[in-house]
Order: C-alpha cells, then sequence, then structure tokens
C-alpha cells in the first residue's frame, strides 16, 4: 500500500511538473504578442527613434488639428528668426559711432557727420542723420526729429511681433478645440455601443490629449522665442534713447565752439 500510495504521488508530481513545464513556454510565447505600440513607446519593448514616436503620437492625435498645430509652430519660427536675425544686424558699437561722429564734426563739420553715419549700419545711425539733416534749424529740432524718428525705428524693430502673438494663442486653442472633439467623439461611441467601458472611451480621451499637448508645447516654443526678441528690442531701444541723449549733447557743444 505503501509503495502504491508512492508510486501515485511520484506519478502525479511528474505530471504536475510536466504540465507547468509546457505552459511556461506558452505564456513566453504568449506574451510578446500582447504588447503594443503604447508598450514599445513607453520603453518596455524596443527601443524606437525620436522622430518616429513623435510621427506616431502626430497620427494618434489626429491629421487635421495636428497639422494646424504644426502650421503655426513653423510660421511662428520663421517670423521669431527673421526678427532675432534682423535685430541682431540692427546692434551696432553705438560708443564708437558716438566717437566717430563727435571726431567728424570737428575735423569736417556736419557733412563729414553725415557721411559717417551713411556709413554705418543700424537704427542709431538713421537717427543721428536723421537728427543731423535738421541741424541748421536749431538744436530744439534736431532733438524732436531724434525722438520723432526714434519712435519711427522702434515701430520697424517691433514689425511682426503681433503675428507672433497671433500663433501663441492660436495654438493651444487648437488644441483644446482638439480635446473638445475628441471628448465628443468620446461620448458619441459611449452612446453608440451602451457601455461605459475604457475600450470605448479611451480613443477620443486619447485624442484629446495629444491635440492638448501639441498645441500646449508649440505654444510655450513660440513665447520664449518671443520674450527673447522683447528683450533685445528693449536693449536697442535703451541704446537708441542714450545715444540720442549724447548726439543732442555733442551737437550742443559743437553749435556753442562755433
Amino acid at each position: 500500500m505503501f509503495l502504491a500510495v508512492a508510486g501515485v504521488m511520484a506519478f502525479a508530481a511528474n505530471t504536475a511538473s510536466a504540465q507547468d513545464q509546457q505552459a511556461a513556454p506558452a505564456e513566453e510565447v504568449a506574451a510578446p504578442a500582447e504588447m503594443t505600440a503604447a508598450d514599445l513607446l513607453a520603453g518596455s519593448g524596443e527601443e524606437i527613434p525620436l522622430h518616429q514616436a513623435l510621427k506616431t503620437k502626430f497620427i494618434e492625435g489626429g491629421a487635421g488639428f495636428m497639422s494646424l498645430i504644426i502650421i503655426c509652430l513653423i510660421i511662428g519660427l520663421a517670423l521669431s528668426i527673421e526678427r532675432i536675425l534682423y535685430l541682431t544686424f540692427s546692434k551696432s558699437n553705438t560708443k564708437k559711432l558716438l566717437e566717430q561722429v563727435e571726431k567728424a564734426l570737428a575735423e569736417g563739420g556736419v557733412e563729414a557727420a553725415k557721411d559717417v553715419c551713411r556709413e554705418t549700419r543700424g537704427p542709431v545711425a538713421s537717427i543721428f542723420y536723421q537728427g543731423l539733416l535738421r541741424y541748421d534749424q536749431g538744436i530744439d529740432v534736431v532733438e524732436k526729429t531724434v525722438v520723432s524718428y526714434g519712435s519711427v525705428q522702434m515701430s520697424e524693430m517691433e514689425n511682426g511681433l503681433s503675428w507672433i502673438g497671433l500663433f501663441i494663442a492660436i495654438a493651444p486653442s487648437l488644441g483644446f478645440l482638439g480635446t473638445v472633439i475628441g471628448m465628443i467623439n468620446a461620448f458619441d461611441a459611449i452612446q453608440a455601443a451602451g457601455d461605459i467601458s475604457p475600450n470605448v472611451v479611451a480613443g477620443g480621451m486619447k485624442v484629446a490629449l495629444i491635440t492638448t499637448v501639441g498645441g500646449l508645447i508649440v505654444a510655450m516654443i513660440l513665447q520664449v522665442f518671443y520674450n527673447y526678441i522683447l528683450a533685445k528690442i528693449d536693449g536697442l531701444t535703451i541704446d537708441m534713447e542714450d545715444s540720442s541723449i549724447c548726439l543732442v549733447d555733442i551737437l550742443t557743444k559743437y553749435n556753442g565752439k562755433k
């Protein structure tokens, strides 16, 4: 009896062990089949390149709204780069320019100072030239001309900023619009299925969240460029105002020597 019981127990143990060994490979083979694209993007499977991941999210977010958001980013960046280049080339060494103008006035008079301003790039040199053109009308007229033309130069430096601000506002608005539409699609799916389950709601919610994230990212990128441009404009404005005061002082001193 003991031998029979031991034999039955050994047979049962061997059978259970064989079943476990057969089930384990089956589970190992079946596991990769359950892996989704989300698992890959999350890093649980094979590594996906960044451009491929962005392309996947772009498609999942809906080509319509995501295309509009990308267009806002492209146009906004183009305008920002154009302004940055314009402001960078507008920067000049005002201290050196003032020294050259003062030296030209002492050696060749107002006409020589005009030639120096014509040969120098930037809004400061343009303001100086406009002021020197009206030197014969008096220092008061020169001062008013410098102030007025300084406002014109500021307007030229701020050209295009309103469009950048528009794209900063439109990008998240498009994202929120995609969110609303995604929610509407989710509720339509719930109504059609007659059941509130995660699988029914997930599609619309995913579109909603991706479009919102895309719009906010575009707005943040353009906002950084916008603030950088404003900082450069403020620096040039302060430089123009300080240089204009120095020019009036130089002309006043030159007029006194005459």
